[in-house]
């Protein structure tokens, strides 16, 4: 280092222990030093607002005579109103909260030539660091800040409404002391009726669900000069970010916006009914809990006796097949207080976006509409009749099952034989060739509860489109095989090939088919002809060994057990 350098570094030093030793400057008003301004300041202090600041009282030197930091309590005070010395009066004027000044004050703004006790000298210059932390007026209310409000706002806080909310609460400088979002459980509480502080009472009038503000209220309609005893001091402004996540009155019912509903509706749900229904379930605020759709399968229950919550029982009163709709239900109507643990919290609106895909009643038959019907329609299906149709098989909703014209062939059945689920049974009977018919039929007369798996959902009503294509007349009930002709008076005989007074299968066999196919005789159609033969032999062989004596030999007409001869 040169001795330039190094006498520069000397005379510095000599400035700096002058500068200690000075008398300090006489000081003619007091002097405001900004060491911290903050970005934003929504107040500043005016003449009567009320403050709290924290302050190290200092004299010129640096020694520190008092400070509110040691006693872990902001000074509190009304400005310009002579509760302070008046150059601390003055100073505080025009601060904001956050807001940091050094001020100096002479002696004639300050304790003067008396001093302050054994404290202050007289004629002492004071220094103060003074920080503010708060500022309010004996005249504010509450103050609200909207910044962020929905779309859509079909209804706003009034008095005696429950709502649920998520809070931060903070003192005018920031400082946190509360906060919902850290219990991760909203606030819920009755509005307008007392069992809030008065500010938070006026503050959340007219939100809506979904909207954000920041409420700002006096210590007069917070907690007051004492504070809450823990977090909150006294005569703190109360400053709370909220945001409203439900909203609802203990006199609410339920509420049904429909928003699809079909141009046909010949028949709307009843109590009793029995519901197959889509559904996403959310609250109000948006926030999803449920869905059918994720499930791949309906909701199925019954409607009006119980078997949902009160709200959904009544809110499916009334709907039609394909019809979709928001019901919206209050808590009373839903799962109370408790609400579900995990999904669904305590208090909670519940918002169903259903869509109703089928429904029916237990009592109901098989519904049979005739499409078209030809001019000459006189000979009728019956039971035992073998007929040939096509169809096409959807649900209510419109979904395609099956069809017999994708496989380019007719389906084929007995009427009354059980090849079919009861209420196609019953909707093929009474039809004639040619014939078209649309047949309903409910699950208890189709494929009931469980369906088909992969194929027919359990409990669906079924929609079959059919056309009766042939039919060939059945035998009467109880015969698999008729004579067209009389009974021969030698049947045993003519039967017994071979003449050695017993009748094998193959005889037996042979014998009846000779008679069909010379039009002596029918069998039953739609039916295996092998398999009947075999189980009118196994009849007649009434003793299991594999051949018919004479003895054994009966008509149909000698007997009423048997179905054959």
């Amino acid at each position: 280092m040169n001795s330039w350098a190094q006498g520069m570094i000397y005379l510095a030093v000599l400035v700096a222990f002058a500068a200690c030793d000075a008398p300090p400057v006489p000081l003619d008003d007091i002097v405001i030093e900004k060491t911290f301004v903050p970005e934003q300041c929504v107040r500043a202090v005016k003449v009567g607002d009320y403050v709290r600041y924290h302050y190290n009282g200092m004299f010129p030197d640096g020694k520190k005579f008092d400070s509110s930091y040691d006693r872990s309590s902001t000074y509190n005070v009304y400005v310009g109103k002579k509760q302070l010395i008046e150059g601390m009066d003055r100073a505080l004027v025009g601060m904001c909260v956050n807001e940091r000044r050094l001020v100096k004050i002479p002696p004639q703004l300050a304790y003067g030539k008396e001093g302050y006790g054994d404290v202050i000298p007289p004629d002492s210059i004071l220094h103060f660091d003074v920080l503010l932390l708060d500022v309010w007026n004996s005249e504010d209310g509450v103050q609200i800040d909207t910044y962020y409000t929905p779309d859509n706002c079909s209804r706003k806080v009034e008095v005696s409404d429950y709502v649920r909310y998520h809070y931060n609460g903070t003192l005018l400088d920031g400082t946190l002391f509360d906060s919902s979002h850290t219990r991760l459980r909203t606030y819920d509480t009755y509005v307008g009726i007392g069992w809030l502080i008065a500010g938070m009472d006026q503050g959340l009038l007219g939100m809506c669900v979904g909207e954000r503000r920041i409420i700002t209220m006096p210590p007069s309609l917070g907690y007051g000069s004492n504070g809450d005893g823990s977090d909150i001091p006294g005569q703190a402004s109360l400053v709370f970010d909220v945001v409203l996540l439900d909203l609802h009155n203990p006199k609410d019912g339920v509420s049904i916006d429909n928003q699809v509903v079909p141009e046909s509706c010949l028949r709307k749900t009843e109590t009793g009914d029995f519901i197959r229904y889509h559904y996403n379930g959310s609250l109000l605020d948006g926030t999803f809990f449920d869905s059918s759709y994720s499930r791949n399968k309906t909701y199925d229950t019954y409607v009006g006796k119980g078997y949902v919550i009160g709200g959904m029982d009544e809110g499916l009163i009334g709907v039609c097949i394909g019809e979709k709709r928001r019901i919206t239900i209050p808590p009373h109507l839903g799962y109370g207080e408790e609400g579900t643990g995990t999904k669904i919290p305590g208090s909670a609106v519940l918002v169903f976006d259903i869509h109703v895909i089928d429904f029916h009643n237990p009592t109901d038959k098989v519904e049979i509409t005739a499409t078209y019907k030809p001019e000459a329609c006189e000979t009728l299906t019956k039971k035992g009749d073998f007929i040939k149709y096509h169809y096409n098989a959807s649900l209510m909703d419109g979904s395609f099952l099956d069809s017999t014209y994708k496989y380019g062939k007719t389906y084929n059945i007995v009427l009354g034989a059980n090849q079919v689920v009861p209420g196609m049974e019953e909707g093929m009977m009474d039809m004639c060739i040619g014939e078209k018919r649309r047949l309903v039929i409910p699950p208890h007369l189709g494929y009931g509860e469980r369906g088909v798996d992969g194929e027919v959902p359990g409990s669906a009503v079924l929609i079959f489109d059919v056309e009766l294509i042939e039919m060939e007349a059945g035998l009467p009930d109880g015969y698999m095989f008729i004579w067209n002709d009389e009974v021969s008076a030698n049947l045993f005989t003519e039967m017994d090939a071979d003449h050695d007074q017993q009748v094998l299968s193959s005889e037996f066999t042979d014998y009846i088919l000779r008679q069909v196919n010379e039009g002596k005789g029918r069998l039953a159609p739609g039916f295996d002809a092998y398999r009947i033969i075999e189980n009118m032999f196994s009849n007649q062989d009434r003793n299991g060994d594999g051949k018919i004596t004479e003895e054994e030999f009966k008509l149909k007409a000698d007997e009423t057990s048997h179905d054959e001869l």
